[in-house]
């Protein structure tokens, strides 16, 4: 499965050039511009599934580093600033990873 299966390329094509400048990455807002706050829990499982590059179940800083790049193979990396702050707000348990959970909730709220 692809994200193009769940997002449309144009709607991912913006959220990209939206964040092309280093340090200006911000998951929640890039999540509305993608428009993935907006589909189901269900899909959101699905992206979540596709992020989760190891399969271990969690996304891991390591795998945020080159989040942007699942999404459009030539975007650029994060900043280790932009991944501290995306794995910050979005690891509720303070394990230093996102599961599945974490990830819904930070995209749907």
């Amino acid at each position: 499965m692809s994200l193009s299966s769940i997002l449309s390329a144009d709607a991912i094509d913006s959220a990209i050039k939206d964040c092309q400048a280093a340090d200006s990455f911000c998951p929640k807002k890039f999540f509305q511009v993608c428009g993935l706050s907006k589909k189901s829990a269900q899909d959101v499982k699905k992206v979540f599934g596709i992020l989760d590059n190891d399969g271990s179940g969690f996304i891991e800083e390591e795998e945020l580093k080159f989040f942007l790049q699942r999404f459009s193979p030539g975007a650029r990396v994060l900043t280790d600033k932009e991944t501290k702050a995306f794995l910050c707000a979005a690891d509720d348990d303070s394990d230093g990873r996102i599961g599945a959970d974490e990830f819904q909730a930070m995209v749907l709220s």
